[in-house]
């Protein structure tokens, strides 16, 4: 019998952690409700990165219910498929922007900072692992066009680069995103736990 796990009511990263944990503990089918829109991306995300299909259904009452099925030929990963699957400790830097200036003086001044900061980073050699946006950060891939195209230019570059989808949605952004991936807080961290070093604007 197919698996219900109830995450109405909470917000990501819960709805994501709750769908690895029954992965983890081998399920081959079970659904997942829930009635934030950034988790539906992120457990759509989650399932096709695990060998899941994802089937996705409206609630009457609000809100998706999405059905995960192991796709066909997919085995469960096994304890050392999962462990070398794992993100590896001390590997490069990342990058975390939780603002949209660099600095607390004058705002056109960090504005530009930042600006210059991504141009440099953008066309550097020693290139992050991974992005970071968060909070206020999350306005620079989606308000900032010079960002915008930096950041691009990084992902194209092969520069992982997450954005907080609940940020995004809070400040009615999600439509807006120019540059990167929408993520979530169990990405995040996994990203800011597996650099050798964090470098936070």
């Amino acid at each position: 019998m197919s698996q219900w796990i109830d995450a109405k009511g909470q917000r990501c990263p819960v709805p994501v952690v709750l769908a690895k944990k029954a992965i983890a503990a081998g399920e081959t089918s079970f659904t997942i409700e829930v009635d934030d829109p950034a988790a539906v991306e992120n457990l759509s995300r989650l399932a096709d990165h695990q060998g899941f299909t994802v089937a996705v259904r409206g609630l009457p009452g609000g809100g998706h219910a999405l059905n995960f099925t192991r796709a066909s030929g997919v085995s469960a990963p096994t304890a050392c498929q999962r462990e070398a699957d794992a993100p590896l400790p001390g590997r490069g830097y990342a990058v975390f922007v939780d603002r949209d200036i660099i600095g607390s003086g004058d705002r056109e001044l960090g504005a530009n900072l930042m600006r210059m900061f991504f141009y440099t980073l953008a066309e550097g050699d020693a290139l992050p692992e991974s992005v970071l946006f968060m909070n206020d950060g999350v306005k620079l891939p989606t308000l900032d066009d010079q960002v915008a195209a930096h950041v691009q230019t990084l992902t194209d570059r092969g520069v992982e680069v997450l954005v907080c989808g609940t940020c995004l949605s809070f400040y009615g952004l999600t439509d807006r995103l120019q540059a990167g991936t929408v993520s979530n807080m169990f990405d995040i961290v996994s990203r800011m736990q597996a650099a050798a070093k964090v470098i936070t604007l």
